[in-house]
């Protein structure tokens, strides 16, 4: 049985939960103060046995980002499992930069797989350590916000965040 820990903090977009394996691994994380919002993120199979109130490493990396040290969050380790496109998708996402978002059409182009639009899409929606894996940095081919799983109010404040530093 695994047991993970999960930390929640107070950032300007709402309260921020993460959900951290024994390792300190984000397995998910998210704007809601809900753990079960948080653990809804992960496959069945992919659920701690056991979850703890806890400090993790990611929550002061989240803090860094969020008093405009943007790189902060590229160094926490995430735990994934998916398909091996999704696991290309997952690390492709992590080497977007900051201020200078994709379109789900350049995403897949990034992935090797032009044609594979909804293929990246997918990608995106089923990303559970969200920050540190920052799929809010992908867009509409018309630019627009398009869906983001903690609401496009959310998404539009980390873009426009991420657009003023850089």
């Amino acid at each position: 049985m695994t047991t993970a820990i999960l930390e929640t903090i107070d950032t300007p977009d709402g309260a921020f939960t993460i959900l951290a394996d024994e390792a300190g691994h984000v397995l998910a994380s998210g704007w809601t103060p809900d753990p079960d919002a948080i653990l809804q993120r992960l496959h069945p199979l992919r659920r701690p046995g056991s979850v703890t109130a806890g400090r993790t490493d990611a929550a002061d990396a989240a803090r860094a980002y969020y008093d405009g040290e943007l790189g902060a969050i590229d160094a926490v380790e995430v735990a994934q499992s998916g398909t091996a496109l999704q696991r290309t998708g997952w690390e492709a996402l992590r080497r977007i930069t900051p201020g200078a978002p994709l379109t789900y059409t350049g995403f897949a182009a990034a992935l090797g797989q032009p044609s594979a639009v909804r293929a990246a899409a997918s990608i995106c929606a089923r990303n559970a350590p969200a920050l540190f894996v920052p799929c809010h940095r992908v867009l509409r081919s018309d630019g627009s916000l398009g869906g983001f799983a903690w609401g496009v109010e959310v998404k539009q404040r980390l873009l426009a965040r991420e657009a003023v530093a850089r």
